[in-house]
């Protein structure tokens, strides 16, 4: 009885084994090494991402996303999926000045991926106007620069 359980299980083992050799293109690109990072390469993400405001040149900040990316903007209530769509985004939302300074940030890491969420508050030079928001932004790294895939942020529910 043992001696069958053990070639049941010999068995099915060496189909896992055979079944990962025959996996598609996707899986092996995902078996590939991983990116070092940390905590404080995916934090400087976001000041490149704010860096690009002060631009306000909606062009330099759409930069910072990957062609297949979504931005969840915090004063629209369209998702933007192309980049002509995130570019008419910022080119409203950067007329008045905004500058970012987070309040509240919690990183996870992974492979070629990281999530950067939290708290932040916007003031906007312009008009004076100060936004306290949450965000979500999802980077992956495309073999040469983190890019943003996804980028959620919402103006805080609660009036203090």
């Amino acid at each position: 009885m043992k001696l069958c359980a053990v070639g049941v299980l010999a068995f099915a083992l060496a189909g896992c084994a055979a079944n990962q050799g025959a996996s598609n293109d996707m899986s092996a690109a995902r078996s590939e090494s991983c990116k070092a990072t940390s905590e404080q390469e995916i934090a400087a993400l976001f000041d490149r991402w704010n860096q690009s405001l002060q631009t306000g040149d909606p062009h330099q900040v759409v930069a910072n996303y990957a062609e297949h990316s979504i931005l969840l903007p915090t004063v629209s209530n369209q998702p933007r999926l192309t980049v002509a769509e995130k570019e008419a985004y910022f080119q409203k939302f950067l007329q008045d000045r905004p500058s970012g300074k987070i309040d509240f940030r919690f990183i996870e890491l992974g492979c070629n991926s990281a999530v950067d969420a939290g708290l932040y508050t916007f003031t906007f030079a312009r008009t004076g106007a100060v936004v306290q928001a949450r965000y979500t932004y999802t980077y992956h790294w495309d073999g040469k620069q983190w890019l943003i895939t996804s980028h959620h942020s919402s103006a805080m529910p609660e009036k203090e």
